[in-house]
């Protein structure tokens, strides 16, 4: 049977996350340098976008490039960067015929000028797309977002603006660099690594995560099926109890 058949639309996440894992471990396999690994990657993010796009999830979400990333090789965080900028020219017809919507999620003025320009660029031309929106996660990580939103909630706290006893989970989620957005019901890590990276430690409190061996560059459509069908199957409790789930 068709895995895709197995999807019950009915019972979609809104929001999918993934950490794109193993890119460069799929270069080695093939004797080629990780920067190859990270340019073959670039066929998983279309595949996996495209299909997203066409189940009908309302945002998904890539770990694209995080705060740590910062201190691998300069000649592949050169590279990434090219790649990024590249990788945002060739795509943007894809965004546009698939009415997705571009979005960044991160410390991304922080990024080289050339990729921040391309990227805002590319973000711009699809702001009126509105079939799904696409995150990229860039110079990210879950403990900057977390402390951006600390910041930006304690200078208001001394400006009188916000009370402290006004502080709670919604008002935290507000300064989220995800304000407005769902929390991610299900989060993907390729490569058969089992942790969550420092990515979206707040929004992720009750994701449920699915772990595939699957290398990113050999991730595709009928990868993201799978994933969507094993989360269907799980049952999300919030802390209560089967029992109480019943109707």
């Amino acid at each position: 049977m068709d895995i895709k058949s197995e999807i019950d639309l009915d019972k979609l996440p809104r929001h999918v996350a993934v950490i794109m894992d193993g890119n460069g471990r799929w270069a080695k396999q093939h004797g080629k340098p990780r920067v190859f690994g990270h340019k073959n990657g670039v066929r998983a993010v279309r595949e996996t976008t495209e299909a997203a796009a066409e189940l009908g999830i309302e945002y998904l979400t890539l770990y694209a490039f995080s705060t740590e990333n910062w201190k691998r090789p300069k000649l592949e965080v050169s590279a990434l960067m090219t790649l990024l900028v590249e990788t945002l020219h060739q795509e943007l017809s894809t965004l546009l015929k698939n009415d997705v919507r571009l979005n960044a999620i991160g410390a991304v003025e922080k990024l080289p000028a050339a990729t921040y320009e391309t990227l805002l660029k590319s973000i711009e031309s699809t702001r009126n797309n509105q079939r799904m929106t696409l995150n990229l996660a860039l110079n990210y990580s879950g403990k900057w977002d977390i402390l951006q939103a600390t910041r930006t909630i304690a200078h208001k706290v001394a400006n009188a603006t916000i009370r402290p006893e006004d502080i709670d989970d919604e008002l935290i989620a507000k300064y989220l660099s995800t304000a407005g957005m769902p929390d991610p019901e299900l989060l993907i890590r390729t490569s058969g690594e089992s942790r969550i990276s420092n990515f979206l430690l707040w929004q992720m409190a009750y994701t449920e995560l699915y772990f595939t061996p699957v290398f990113w560059p050999d991730f595709g459509k009928s990868d993201l099926y799978q994933a969507i069908v094993a989360y269907q199957q799980r049952e999300r409790r919030f802390g209560k109890t089967s029992d109480q789930l019943l109707p």
